[in-house]
């Protein structure tokens, strides 16, 4: 005789505590045949967020745990997250950061793109241009070069703070090496040494969220502590090569 529809959930709530209360459900989900691999959401993105090479609170009294709060979790967060949802389904959701800057660079069809994903390499590079314990004096082949294409280190730190309070509105400030001579640029908005043929070596980001929680709308007192306690000299010589 068939069972009713009522005493077959029965009998599968029975079986169900039997399994609980025995421990075989335990075997039985451990069985490989059973695994299922679980993916987060941000785990399927083509990218991640990257993590600060320092922890928050590292840079402080200079630039609070605060600001990179606000500036790494939610502002660079943001850039990812925009970059992600628009080249969601095209050719380049399996290209890199730096190919997709260079494939949009001068499209202005693709301008979103272009904004969004210079902005998650700018901060990346922004990140990793400061450290603990920064400043001081580069070194080795560096400092030479900032001698030889500068005249001297106080030369240089005098021109890239020029260069980084004068932008006006959002940007940044870089020193780059531009056919083997190093100079010192700035950007706007999203724009960066990539899309010109140079090789950045430091940046200082000089957008308005970048300093305004510490430094509220003193800019050059940003840049300069930026130069004398923050950059990371080592980053930069390593870039140079």
């Amino acid at each position: 005789m068939p069972l009713t529809k009522r005493e077959f959930n029965k009998s599968l709530l029975g079986l169900a505590s039997l399994l609980a209360t025995s421990g075989l459900m335990e075997e039985i989900m451990a069985n490989p045949a059973f695994a299922t691999e679980t993916k987060t959401k941000e785990e399927t993105m083509p990218f991640t967020l990257p993590s600060l090479p320092f922890a928050e609170n590292a840079l402080e009294p200079y630039m609070s745990a605060k600001t990179f709060s606000f500036h790494h979790g939610k502002h660079h967060k943001a850039y990812v997250d925009n970059l992600n949802k628009l080249i969601a389904g095209t050719d380049m959701e399996k290209a890199s950061l730096e190919e997709i800057i260079k494939a949009t660079t001068k499209d202005s069809t693709k301008q979103g793109i272009f904004n969004n994903s210079a902005q998650v390499w700018n901060h990346t590079f922004f990140w990793n241009s400061m450290k603990p314990n920064g400043g001081g004096k580069p070194s080795g082949n560096l400092a030479k070069k900032i001698d030889s294409d500068f005249g001297s280190l106080d030369k240089f730190k005098e021109d890239f703070k020029t260069a980084a309070t004068t932008q006006f509105g959002s940007g940044w400030a870089w020193l780059v090496s531009d056919g083997g001579k190093l100079k010192i640029i700035k950007t706007a908005n999203a724009d960066l040494p990539l899309a010109h043929g140079q090789k950045a070596l430091l940046t200082c980001d000089v957008w308005e969220h970048a300093y305004y929680l510490d430094y509220q709308n003193r800019r050059p007192d940003f840049v300069s502590t930026f130069l004398d306690k923050l950059v990371n000299w080592d980053f930069a010589a390593k870039n140079l090569g």
